[in-house]
């Protein structure tokens, strides 16, 4: 801060100006409030007269080269209810007081790019538009329940502490934009709880350090563009895209909680849980999550051309129990999920979800989520056949213990994969699905191997077969030789020493043939059980 060179007021100044000069060097709230609570409304078009306020190339003046506090003072500027006409220009300027503005309006824009803070704080204000690019802070910006008609631009600001916006709302710039904050970085959290956003919120390659609430807010796109754009966004703990209870006590313009509203785990009369509502798309594509992806209730309102892309994202744990989007699709390809929490009524149709290389190591269900349905969700990502969904959902039930599963998952894909295959090879599909269900069943397997046995009991018991060599032959069994035929390698003493001919050969040559097959099927079911266990 440069030094005045005096610590007099300077010439000009208004009757409320000196007061300002004056209230700064205590370091007290200066307050032109009027007494009439409706005459407050900062955003209410009634205007407000001269008594109420102030140059705004006074109050850049204080900021950065004002006087100096008064004995046993801090200097600080903090205003309520007092209108800055003309542009408040602090571009590039070191600003060390503490700034604290509630209800104030602003007549022209904010203009603060690469400006220096310590903490700055403005509550419920009127704006037309704030510019900070590579705004600085040693603390906290505080922007609650402010009004910005023409965007905000935050653009690689470095935001010391905390940076809070809760209940603002903001309107896009001439480029569709409501909140331009490609590259930020916030230290600790970054709450951003009930905003209403009418442009695109764009958090490109932005790094917040702790956690990023965006419980029960409201962001809607402008033209082209999405609704929210982060990609590459990174976040140490959660990305919370939650409901919020809202009352008479959080949507009251004259107090915000702190610390979000999302907290709270109890209702009281007259509250209701307001959900993230998203109208437009939404790209979180390469971003890294430290703890979570929380979507619990919210709603996406898509076009058919537009997506909530997660491409490539990296958490350990996805919650995506959303409501159903009606239109529009939801990515996950390259996805890598430790935990996926889902709900099945939550999951698009078909045509709706994409999961190539989505890449996930637990299934943890909201509510109860049958085989059926999980297979549904799989075939909903695949309009064309793929493999891989089908098997890295069989490789994650059956390392949960769930073989039965994963033999169904793996069935399934077998038939998917029949229907692209030539005719031929298709009836030979069906041919393997009916009879031993493509080797997921060998219990099946095994029943046909016994009707074949019986059936050639009973066939070959109507006939005394002449030996091949008279001397040289067991007694005739027809149960034993029938078994014989079935059972590959294994030799029971029958078969090779009787002499068959016509319709009795082809049919020993038939059980030959189908006892390899369902040999085959059942051996290696019997190994895939033993690799498992």
């Amino acid at each position: 801060m440069t030094e005045p060179l005096d610590d007099g007021p300077p010439n000009g100044l208004s009757p409320t100006e000196l007061q300002m000069w004056n209230a700064f060097r205590n370091g007290s709230t200066y307050d032109l409030s009027d007494p009439n609570p409706l005459l407050n409304d900062p955003f209410s078009p009634r205007p407000w007269g001269p008594e109420r306020s102030v140059r705004a190339s006074m109050v850049a003046r204080l900021l950065l080269s004002g006087p100096s506090a008064r004995p046993g003072r801090v200097a600080a500027l903090k205003l309520r209810g007092v209108q800055i006409t003309g542009t408040l220009k602090l571009a590039g300027g070191s600003i060390a007081p503490y700034v604290e503005l509630n209800g104030c309006r602003f007549e022209s824009e904010l203009l603060m790019p690469e400006a220096h803070f310590t903490t700055v704080r403005m509550v419920g204000c009127a704006i037309p538009r704030i510019e900070a690019a590579r705004l600085r802070t040693e603390g906290d910006l505080h922007l609650p329940r402010c009004r910005v008609e023409h965007g905000i631009r935050l653009t690689d600001a470095q935001i010391g502490t905390d940076l809070l916006i809760n209940q603002i709302h903001v309107r896009p710039d001439r480029r569709g934009r409501a909140i331009t904050a490609d590259g930020m970085s916030v230290a600790q959290d970054l709450q951003a709880e009930l905003i209403e956003t009418y442009g695109e919120l764009s958090l490109r390659g932005a790094k917040v350090g702790v956690s990023l609430s965006l419980r029960g807010s409201r962001l809607r796109a402008a033209g082209e563009r999405r609704a929210l754009n982060a990609p590459q966004l990174s976040v140490e703990r959660t990305l919370y895209m939650t409901g919020a209870w809202v009352s008479e006590s959080t949507g009251n313009q004259g107090s915000t909680p702190p610390f979000g509203t999302g907290g709270a785990t109890t209702t009281g009369r007259g509250t209701r849980l307001q959900p993230f509502q998203c109208h437009g798309g939404v790209r979180l594509d390469d971003g890294r999550f430290g703890d979570a992806v929380d979507l619990h209730h919210a709603r996406f309102v898509l076009s058919s051309r537009e997506e909530l892309s997660l491409r490539r994202i990296a958490t350990p744990e996805l919650r995506f129990n959303a409501q159903r989007p009606e239109e529009g699709r939801v990515v996950l390809n390259g996805a890598k999920i430790v935990t996926l929490i889902d709900l099945a009524a939550s999951w698009p149709g078909p045509g709706g979800l994409a999961m190539g290389g989505f890449v996930y190591e637990n299934l943890v269900p909201y509510e109860e989520f049958p085989l059926s349905r999980r297979l549904e969700w799989v075939a909903s990502a695949t309009p064309e056949y793929s493999p891989e969904p089908y098997e890295r959902l069989a490789t994650v039930l059956r390392n949960s213990g769930e073989d039965a599963d994963a033999r169904e998952v793996l069935l399934a894909k077998q038939r998917r994969r029949r229907e692209t295959l030539p005719l031929a090879a298709k009836l030979w599909g069906y041919l393997q699905d009916w009879t031993v269900a493509y080797g997921y069943r060998p219990g099946r397997a095994a029943l046909w191997m016994a009707i074949l046995w019986a059936a050639g009991a009973v066939a070959f018991a109507q006939i005394d077969p002449a030996p091949i060599k008279a001397d040289e032959h067991p007694r005739w069994n027809a149960a034993l030789y029938a078994l014989d035929l079935l059972l590959p390698v294994i030799n029971l003493g029958q078969d090779g020493y009787w002499q068959l001919n016509g319709r009795w050969q082809w049919a020993s040559a038939a059980l030959i043939l189908l006892g390899w097959i369902l040999a085959t099927t059942v051996a290696a079911g019997a190994s895939r059980l033993l690799r498992r266990s």
